[in-house]
């Protein structure tokens, strides 16, 4: 039977009334009274378990609730509809409802509080009003300013140029990036630098990651300190301490990974002694409800300060008007008292004459149980066992995203478990709540294994006793970096070579170039890092493939001097030395060495406590050549027109880019932890990204002393667009075809997950091609074959001459290419529901227009590719004459005109439409200038079958007059978007989008044209990922692709 249904014991009218009287009175409560619980997560659990404890409750529903609240003794659910408020409040009234309490923010968002009220249903929270204070941060910087109530530095801003540059110029780390409004607890990016506060802002005001709630932003000074939670009840006057907690936000061990909604909690949290919760409680709290009723705006409810330790004091992160989620779960625990005559007391403004009592000689320890992929995707429906063997153990294990299937309790969310111990001794309770995570089993699930450790640690700091400082107390372990040394002493001595024989320990290095057998040398040097890469190698804790990055990005560069790597120095800075960590990285850097055959002469490890975050550290590298010189390049006066240009494959990324990954991978459902594209096997995409650059050195050296080799590039960051210039004449460029190379999944990956333009991924990535060479036309053959015969090489362009204002690099097919490649590699791997070659039958497409079919003739050049999966079978005009009718007649398709003024109706017009593209057996319908709106009915019989062109990136202007739009706006790109037609306007799931700069000068005529030029491309790009299969509509309307499941 239904919570809500059960009614045996239910309170009169009468009585009810009787209660309510009492407990305004703040008096004794004698008959027990139904509470109702608002929420459906571990909080929430956690609540009603507490309540459920008191003899003055009769039952506790939960709306909607979880498994674990499904049925118990005096717990079960509630179906009731929680938005609706006029109906919840009926159903209170109707249940014997004597108490609500409202768990999650929205709801007090939405005025639940003031609602319910109103309608004479006691409730528990604060009002509408009030809960300002966290749904929105510039509200609560605001009014912590106006009442003196410590917190950092900060600005708000609705302009995303605005906020960038105060980012740049605040005399203030400002690095903290907030979205204003609610964001589920996840909408604050703290950034390791002023780029990355300037790319949060961007995600959050343009990308919309938080959705409406980011359309204020707050930027505001880093603190450093120690954070922590300190809860209080209040009944608008007087406050009520809690225990002081601290959550645990990252994902991974180490407070690495991704932010979430919270991993795990512990309770009381030692770095807060009584005096400092005193200040706490003065100078923040009570500071708070003096400040909310001064401004007429009473605070009733749980008050939730986040807060950091810093020198100068505690400061206010963020206020949180609810019981936190783990910290609920953590607190509660600890309450001595009668939880629902605390609420009584605070709901009814008497909380002085019932102060909570706390077990104070005692920890709680929350270890959260979270499905795999989270705070990503992640499955549900994965079967939870073993829960009583967990709680045989005496432990709390509160349910959060868990449901009931068929008798079994299964996965239903994000964060599934909170499993909760209670001991004396802290450590004995992480000890305890970690064997409970262990026993119970759910396929994938990940959690933390390092919860509290931070307490640990400062109380094992607390302890020792008082002595002088030393260097090692200050974060620098002297005795860890001469271990270090002495462990990369025979990496480093491996690499010894003739003119120098390794031996670290001295002051310098020395290098004797006449044993090394040269003449008349010139020195080259190159000097590089890894950028941005090291942040993906944390994030996989794999670290063994940077030390090849390192060098490679530095004896390339040497090479194309045609020099001879001679010896090389790195530099390994960190906040504090993790020796194996670093002893990876070091032999990584040795055996690249011996790759590039050069010798591994010194180095430098920097210990900088404060300078990185925990687990953080940075790599640069020097390195040193020689070239006689006779044989040094580029030749710059012998290159001509005509040259041919040889392309070097690359491994795949190299060490360029990773910032625009990141942003990729980000936006895009994986992680790094997730399967790579089809064509890579069994890897994950962490490691395809963190494949080590090609050191080209022994393979290209013999090749470039020959002196057949012109010039050598090397394609590092700027990608082929603006490395090649650089070994040119200025008179010449080069004009290269992408069909002639291979270019790697990846690529293509990133390009469609991130729907780059073809400039942007040109000149972003190396697209394949790691290394360039110019070679005369007659030696080309032989240089390819010598290069052949060490990696994959092709003949990717030729040297041409450069005019004036045109770009020094033209590449043709990249777009097509990497589309193509994408496909290619699913039908290799079986994925393809079409093979791309040598397919026996074409998807037949119809093309309805109604002018010139600019695009009608870029859709009948690509049905011409022997590569294509598509054949237009028919074009429908509504107009008579129109010259798109003639293009098609001229390439023989058949054509028909429906002349929509001779129909009655839209829907006979588009019935007719319809006939005509059954009568041709058309699969797809492509609208190409098309300029008449389809009817209802139309579009949901072709719902994922009909594609349209819109000239700007969808969602932003929508509609007619596009171009008109973005000028008004003052945007800088703008583009195409190509999407599934949906029965609202330019609404569709986006197949493919190009980008355009908006040029300055621009009118609507100018940009019209370069947006068409990029519907050329993107309109058959598209038209290829749908027929070749690689793409359909999913049932929830969203994209769904070959390589990962719908969504």
């Amino acid at each position: 039977m239904n919570g809500e249904e059960s009614g045996d014991a239910q309170v009169g009218a009468g009585s009810r009334r009787a209660v309510k009287r009492r407990c305004l009175e703040a008096e004794p409560v004698t008959m027990a009274e139904r509470v109702l619980i608002i929420g459906s997560g571990g909080r929430e659990h956690a609540l009603a378990w507490k309540l459920a404890q008191s003899p003055l409750v009769q039952q506790v529903l939960v709306a909607p609730g979880n498994a674990g609240t499904a049925e118990s003794e005096k717990i079960s659910n509630s179906a009731v509809s929680v938005s609706n408020h006029a109906i919840l409040a009926q159903y209170c009234k109707d249940h014997n409802i004597g108490l609500v309490v409202v768990g999650p923010e929205g709801p007090l968002a939405a005025g639940i509080v003031d609602d319910l009220t109103a309608a004479g249903v006691r409730c528990f929270g604060p009002s509408s009003k009030a809960t300002q204070l966290e749904a929105s941060k510039h509200f609560a910087k605001d009014f912590m300013d106006r009442h003196d109530i410590p917190t950092a530095r900060w600005k708000a801003f609705t302009d995303p140029g605005k906020a960038c540059n105060f980012i740049q110029c605040a005399d203030f780390p400002a690095l903290v990036v907030k979205a204003s409004g609610l964001a589920a607890g996840k909408g604050v990016i703290v950034a390791a630098d002023k780029g990355e506060a300037c790319e949060a802002v961007r995600d959050i005001m343009q990308e919309k990651a938080f959705g409406s709630a980011g359309e204020t932003v707050i930027v505001e000074e880093l603190l450093e300190g120690e954070e922590v939670s300190c809860l209080c009840f209040s009944d608008g006057v007087t406050v009520a301490c809690m225990p002081p907690a601290q959550d645990h936000k990252r994902l991974l061990d180490g407070d690495q990974g991704p932010n979430t909604g919270g991993m795990g909690a512990y309770c009381p949290a030692p770095q807060v002694s009584k005096d400092v919760l005193q200040t706490i409680k003065e100078n923040v709290l009570q500071k708070t409800i003096d400040g909310m009723k001064q401004e007429g705006t009473p605070y009733v409810g749980v008050l939730y300060a986040g807060l950091m330790l810093t020198r100068d004091g505690p400061k206010v992160l963020e206020f949180n008007c609810r019981f936190g989620d783990p910290e609920c779960q953590v607190i509660l625990p600890l309450l001595k008292s009668d939880l629902y005559e605390i609420v009584q007391a605070t709901v009814g403004g008497k909380l002085s004459k019932v102060m909570p009592a706390w077990l104070e000689t005692s920890s709680a320890v929350t270890v959260v149980m979270a499905s795999g992929g989270y705070p990503g995707n992640y499955p549900k429906g994965q079967e939870i066992t073993d829960l009583s063997l967990a709680e045989d153990l005496g432990l709390h294990v509160f349910h959060a995203g868990t449901a009931m299937k068929k008798d079994m309790v299964v996965t239903n969310g994000g964060r599934v478990l909170a499993v909760t111990a209670v001991n004396k001794d802290l450590i004995r309770a992480v000890a305890e709540a970690n064997k409970g995570v262990e026993t119970i089993k759910f396929q994938g699930a990940v959690c933390r294994k390092d919860i509290a450790h931070r307490a640990i640690a400062f109380v094992n700091q607390s302890s020792t006793p008082c002595r002088g400082m030393t260097y090692k107390d200050c974060g620098v372990d002297i005795a860890a970096g001469n271990g270090l040394v002495c462990s990369v002493k025979p990496f480093a001595k491996s690499t010894s070579r003739s003119g120098c024989k390794v031996k670290l320990g001295g002051f310098a290095g020395i290098f004797d170039l006449k044993e090394a057998g040269y003449s008349d040398p010139i020195l080259v040097s190159g000097t590089d890092g890894v950028g941005t890469k090291l942040k993906v190698a944390w994030m996989c804790n794999k670290h063994d493939t940077l030390g090849q990055d390192l060098v490679a990005m530095c004896v390339n560069d040497v090479l194309t001097r045609g020099a001879e790597p001679l010896f090389f120095l790195d530099c390994f800075s960190c906040g504090k030395l993790d020796v194996d960590v670093a002893k990876t990285v070091i032999a990584g850097i040795a055996e690249a060495c011996k790759m590039a055959g050069c010798a591994l002469l010194g180095g430098e490890t920097a210990e900088m406590p404060g300078m990185y975050s925990p687990g953080q550290y940075d790599l640069a590298g020097f390195a040193v050549g020689a070239v006689e010189r006779v044989q040094m390049l580029p030749q710059r006066e012998q290159i001509c027109a005509g040259d041919i240009i040889i392309g070097v494959a690359s491994s795949g990324l190299h060490s360029n880019g990773f910032s625009l990954v990141r942003a990729i991978v980000k936006k895009s459902s994986l992680q790094y932890s997730s399967p790579a594209p089809d064509s890579y096997g069994s890897q994950t995409l962490g490691e395809v990204l963190l494949t080590p650059t090609r050191i080209y050195v022994k393979a290209l050296l013999p090749i470039l002393r020959q002196g057949h080799v012109k010039a050598c590039a090397h394609i590092t960051g700027g990608g082929l667009l603006e490395n090649i210039p650089r070994v040119l004449p200025k008179s010449l460029g080069v004009a290269l075809d992408a069909s002639c190379w291979k270019i790697p999944e990846i690529f293509s990956w990133l390009q469609r997950a991130g729907a780059l333009s073809e400039e942007e991924i040109a000149r972003t990535f190396n697209c394949g091609v790691g290394a360039v060479l110019i070679v005369d036309k007659e030696k080309a053959d032989d240089v390819l074959r010598s290069v052949n015969s060490h990696y994959a090489a092709w003949t990717i362009g030729n040297v041409v001459q450069h005019k004036t204002g045109n770009e020094r690099v033209v590449i043709k097919n990249l777009m097509k290419t990497l589309h193509l490649n994408l496909h290619s590699e699913q039908s290799a791997t079986g994925n393809g529901s079409m093979q791309v070659c040598g397919q026996t039958r074409k998807m037949r497409v119809g093309v309805l227009i109604s002018g010139t079919g600019t695009n009608l003739q870029a859709l009948i050049e690509h049905t011409k590719d022997p590569a294509s999966c598509a054949e237009i079978a028919i074009v429908i005009s509504n107009k008579t004459g129109v010259e798109g009718l003639k293009k098609a007649t001229r390439a023989g398709i058949p054509t028909r005109v429906i002349d929509h003024k001779l129909y009655g109706s839209r829907s006979e017009f588009d019935s007719t439409v319809d006939e005509v593209l059954q009568e041709f057996s058309v699969e797809l319908v492509c609208l190409a200038g098309f300029m008449r709106i389809l009817s209802g009915p139309f579009v949901k019989k072709w719902n994922g079958k009909l594609l349209n062109v819109h000239p700007s990136l969808l969602p932003s202007f929508k509609g007619i007059n596009a171009h008109k739009q973005v000028l008004q706006a003052g945007v800088r790109v703008t583009g195409c978007s190509v999407h599934f037609v949906a029965e609202e306007v330019d609404a569709g799931a986006i197949i493919v989008q190009e980008v355009v700069p908006v040029k300055v000068g621009d009118t609507e005529e100018t940009l019209s044209e370069r947006v068409k030029k990029a519907e050329h491309v993107a309109y058959p790009a598209a038209v290829h990922l749908v027929t070749s299969g690689a793409i359909h509509l999913g049932e929830d309307g969203r994209i769904c692709w070959k390589v990962q499941n719908c969504g």
